[in-house]
């Protein structure tokens, strides 16, 4: 069993930066991938990005790449979403996942077997 609970969310200005966290529970977390989706109102859930229990496979969004980095510490039992150069269309509610294949290469939810609650980015233009 893995809880997950993601924070630093808030509102920004467009370009402007935010880091999101996400503080897991269970022994089993670093065995663990570990993925970031969003949803913004009126749409559906979007894959973000996704981090291999090791770290050394990162796999982007399309739309994200270039502008957010995830990264994790598996001794804090933590995983991280650096979000940069944002924009009005990143606005979304935010949400942590634990895919316990490990590869770190799956965007699809369904392989996700923990979810956060979400926390909010809204981003002003």
């Amino acid at each position: 069993q893995v809880q997950l609970v993601e924070s630093g969310g808030g509102l920004v200005q467009a370009g402007g930066s935010l880091r999101l966290s996400c503080a897991a529970s269970g022994r089993t977390f670093s065995t663990y991938a570990m993925g970031w989706f969003r949803q913004a109102p009126r749409k559906e859930r979007e894959f973000v990005g996704a981090i291999s229990w090791s770290g050394g496979t990162i796999y982007y969004a399309a739309s994200v790449k270039g502008r957010f980095t995830i990264s994790r510490n598996n001794a804090k039992n933590a995983v991280y979403l650096q979000m940069n150069s944002l924009e009005p269309e990143d606005t979304a509610v935010y949400y942590c996942a634990a895919d316990p294949s490990g590869r770190g290469t799956n965007r699809r939810g369904y392989n996700y077997a923990y979810w956060g609650q979400g926390t909010q980015v809204t981003v002003s233009s």
